[in-house]
């Protein structure tokens, strides 16, 4: 009879039951496709006694998961516990050790600590799988480790914070202004207990420091990536640049240049018949261009009990299947450790401010900014509010450095009533 793959799953919250739930659910499709039987051993949670719609009493009960990743009859730990340090990884570290593999969804873990990780998983002969880390149900971790293996990575792109994305759109939707969708989204259980990890970019920047090591073969270095969240988009944003045809979206961008490694998590617009201007709700999109593939684009839900809970079984069966790949798909000490890089191509940006009703105060503007070699491509100029008037303007390709000298040159005119907001325009 062939061995089964024993678990330990150490986290029983909504994907941990998912897992359980598929587990349970589909015991002779996973056999039939991997060649033998996936089975839990033992979990471990905070709590025992809780009901979770479908019940664990039938496995061995852990109350510290690293004597649950030690036990001699788990082959792989699956880490859902979340936590970039504590338990998780003080787990993760034991299961290594003792010559388990580890499946996990610990984004934060990973970015801040997926190089040591990784490093310790390939010295122990084990494998470290995490695709359920990054954007959800999507399988980009497979994409860019197994099928785009043979391309050389030119830029990778996307959405991957959902809550993000459902309060861009649900603010386009509705016309209500960002604070009351912020709580609205509250409200629905959206929100992470910390909020600045969604609305701040931190969550998503743990998820695009991660893609880009696999991607550009680098170590993984969230505290390089330039992080700015949704808290200053406004609904005249939101009006404003629909109706110069884009859309506002939380969106990450890494790509290797001649100066290093560049990774930004920012609002940035895009046209809004473009595949990400298209994106609604809380559904991720990842777009992956390579050398031979050119552009694919992976769309799908970034979380969830179902979905996140299919990302981690997809990586067991790749375990039970006998596949196995280095962790961020070169082996942990050929990732090299580039040069941190700030955007420097130009391009188009977006640009809304309120002038004091003067004369001459958009021609003061139009200097300021010609000035400094900002040239304007489209500008409008919407209906008085008390004595000001929002003015909006859409650049020609600018470098990032000329904009900020135009950015400081218009904070000490007399014309301008507020900081402008500026955003870039990302090509898609």
């Amino acid at each position: 009879m062939t061995t089964p793959l024993r678990l330990g799953i150490a986290g029983l919250g909504t994907v941990g039951t998912g897992v359980v739930k598929i587990v349970r659910q589909k015991a002779k499709l996973l056999a039939a496709r991997t060649g033998r039987p996936i089975e839990i051993s033992a979990v471990s949670a905070r709590t025992r006694d809780k009901d979770r719609g479908v019940s664990v009493s039938g496995y061995d009960w852990e109350d510290d998961p690293v004597a649950l990743a030690t036990r001699d009859d788990v082959d792989v730990f699956v880490e859902l516990m979340g936590g970039s340090d504590g338990p998780a990884k003080a787990a993760t570290e034991a299961a290594l050790d003792a010559g388990k593999d580890v499946v996990t969804a610990n984004k934060a873990m990973l970015a801040m600590h997926g190089q040591a990780l990784a490093e310790q998983a390939e010295a122990a002969g084990r494998v470290l799988r995490f695709e359920a880390a990054v954007a959800g149900g999507i399988p980009v971790i497979k994409a860019l480790t197994e099928g785009l293996a043979g391309n050389e990575i030119t830029r990778v792109m996307g959405v991957m914070n959902g809550t993000c994305n459902y309060i861009l759109t649900r603010m386009q939707a509705s016309g209500l202004p960002y604070d009351d969708v912020f709580e609205e989204a509250n409200q629905l259980g959206y929100l992470e207990a910390d909020p600045e990890l969604d609305v701040g970019g931190i969550d998503a920047g743990h998820k695009l420091a991660i893609l880009a090591a696999i991607a550009f073969g680098t170590q993984v270095d969230f505290n390089a990536v330039s992080l700015e969240g949704i808290q200053k988009i406004t609904i005249e944003d939101i009006k404003q640049a629909a109706d110069m045809g884009y859309r506002i979206k939380l969106l990450g961008v890494a790509r290797m240049t001649g100066r290093g490694l560049e990774q930004r998590m920012s609002p940035c617009l895009v046209p809004k018949n473009s595949p990400l201007g298209q994106l609604e709700g809380g559904t991720n999109m990842v777009v992956l261009e390579g050398d031979a593939v050119e552009q694919i684009v992976l769309r799908g839900p970034g979380a969830g009990e179902g979905p996140t809970a299919s990302a981690v079984m997809g990586d067991v069966m790749d375990i039970a299947r006998g596949i196995r790949i280095p962790t961020f798909g070169l082996p942990a000490a050929q990732l090299s450790s580039p040069a941190t890089a700030c955007e420097a191509a130009p391009v188009p940006y977006y640009l809304r401010m309120a002038l004091h009703d003067k004369p001459g105060a958009l021609a003061k503007v139009a200097t300021i900014l010609g000035n400094a070699g900002v040239s304007i491509d489209r500008m409008r100029q919407y209906r008085h509010e008390a004595d000001t008037a929002p003015v909006l303007i859409v650049t020609h390709k600018t470098a990032p450095s000329a904009l900020a000298a135009a950015l400081e040159a218009l904070s000490q005119v007399d014309v301008v009533a507020s900081a402008p907001v500026a955003l870039r325009i990302e090509s898609v």
